[in-house]
C-alpha cells in the first residue's frame, strides 16, 4: 500500500458523511455477503456491517493512498476478526456437522439453545452482487460461493484460514494484497490457502461447491412435486423424490436424518401431529427455498413455521434444510401468517 507525503495529509480537507456514502454505499451489500460468508448468520452480518460504517466514519479523515473498496473490506474483515474472537465457539453449524444421522423418530422436548446454527440468506440482498464474470484468480463463482454448502464448509476453518479462502478464491484477491490487510506476509497467506483448501477438499472432492447459478427446469418440477407432496401429506410423493443418500436436517433440532427410509419413519410420525402445511417459494444462498406455514388451529389460517432450503443432484432432491425459525421470515419478506382461502 502506498504511503501517502507528510505534505499531502495537510491538503485533505475534513471530509464529510455524504461524501463517505457516496464512495461506500455501493459497496454495502457485497460487504454483508462478505460478512456472512465469514460468520454464517445473516443478523451477524448486517451487524458487522454497520460497525463497518461507523468506523469508515470515525476514520475517513485519515483515508488516503487506497482504493476504497480494499479500505472497506480491510475495516470489515477486521470487525469480523474481532467478532469471531469473542464467540465462544468460532464457528456456526448445521446438525449434520454437529454428530451422526438420528436412529430415533422421537424429537426431545425443546431443542438445545446453546448451538450457534448457521443461518440462510435471503436471494433479495445479492442483487447488484452477483458477479457472472468474476476474477480469473476466483476459485468459485459468486453462485457457487453464496450456497448453503460452501457456508457451511468454509465455517470448518480457523478465521485466518476463512478469511484467506474468501479473499483470494471467492474474490479473487492476490496472496499478497490478502498479507497487507491481514498485515501479515505473503508466505502466510500462501500457507493459509493451502490448508483452507485441502479442508474444503475433504468435503468438495472436486474441489467445487456443484451450486448451479439457475434453477433448471427440471428443478423447478422437482419443487412443485415437493409442494403437492407436502401440502397434500403424501408421504410415498415426498420420498419418491430423494436421492438414496438424501439427508433432511432442521436446525435448531439437532436430530437429522439420513436416506428415504428413516427420513420416511420420521415424518410418518410428525404428519399425524400436523393439522395441514402452506408451503410459498422463494431463494436463498441461490437456492431453491420454500416457506412452510402450518395451519393454526386456534386462530385461523396459517402461521410460520420455517424455511426448506432445497439441494438437488440430477433428477432428484440431495438435501432438505428446514430452518426451523420464524424469526428469519421479515429478512426474506414473508409474512409471519398467511389467511385461509377458504
Amino acid at each position: 500500500m502506498t504511503t501517502a507525503h507528510p505534505s499531502r495529509r495537510k491538503q485533505i480537507p475534513e471530509r464529510s458523511s455524504d461524501e463517505l456514502a457516496r464512495l461506500a454505499e455501493p459497496y454495502r451489500r457485497e460487504l454483508a455477503v462478505h460478512c456472512y460468508r465469514m460468520l454464517g448468520s445473516l443478523h451477524d452480518a448486517e451487524d458487522a456491517v454497520q460497525e463497518t460504517y461507523l468506523r469508515a466514519v470515525r476514520s475517513f479523515d485519515r483515508f488516503e493512498g487506497e482504493a476504497v473498496r480494499a479500505w472497506l473490506y480491510r475495516i470489515a474483515t477486521n470487525v469480523c476478526l474481532n467478532a469471531l474472537e469473542r464467540r465462544k465457539v468460532a464457528r456456526r453449524v448445521l446438525p449434520d456437522m454437529h454428530g451422526p444421522a438420528s436412529a430415533s423418530i422421537q424429537l426431545p422436548a425443546a431443542p438445545p439453545t446453546d448451538v450457534p446454527w448457521l443461518e440462510p440468506y435471503p436471494d433479495a440482498n445479492l442483487e447488484g452482487v452477483a458477479d457472472q464474470a468474476p476474477n480469473p484468480e476466483s476459485r468459485y463463482a459468486s453462485h457457487e460461493a453464496i450456497s448453503l454448502a460452501f457456508v457451511a464448509a468454509i465455517q470448518e476453518l480457523p478465521p485466518r484460514q476463512r478469511v484467506a479462502i474468501l479473499l483470494c478464491d471467492v474474490l479473487g484477491w492476490a496472496a499478497a494484497d490478502a498479507a497487507t490487510l491481514l498485515e501479515g506476509s505473503t508466505a502466510s497467506i500462501n500457507s493459509a490457502l493451502q490448508r483452507g483448501r485441502e479442508t474444503l477438499a475433504t468435503r468438495y472432492p472436486d474441489g467445487r461447491a456443484n451450486a448451479s447459478s439457475q434453477p433448471t427446469p427440471d428443478q423447478n418440477a422437482l419443487m412443485r412435486r415437493y409442494v403437492q407432496a407436502w401440502e397434500g401429506h403424501d408421504l410415498d410423493g415426498f420420498v419418491a423424490l430423494l436421492k438414496e443418500d438424501a439427508t433432511f436436517t432442521m436446525p435448531p433440532w439437532l436430530q437429522w436424518y439420513a436416506g428415504p427410509a428413516a427420513i420416511r419413519a420420521f415424518f410418518a410420525e410428525a404428519w399425524k401431529r400436523c393439522p395441514g402445511i402452506k408451503m410459498v417459494p422463494t431463494v436463498a444462498n441461490g437456492q431453491l427455498a420454500l416457506a412452510a406455514y402450518t395451519r393454526d388451529v386456534g386462530a385461523g389460517g396459517y402461521r410460520a413455521e420455517g424455511l426448506h432450503v432445497l439441494a438437488f443432484e440430477g433428477d432428484r432432491i440431495s438435501s432438505v434444510t428446514a430452518f426451523l425459525d420464524a424469526s428469519l421470515f421479515a429478512a426474506f419478506g414473508l409474512p409471519l401468517a398467511l389467511s385461509d382461502p377458504g
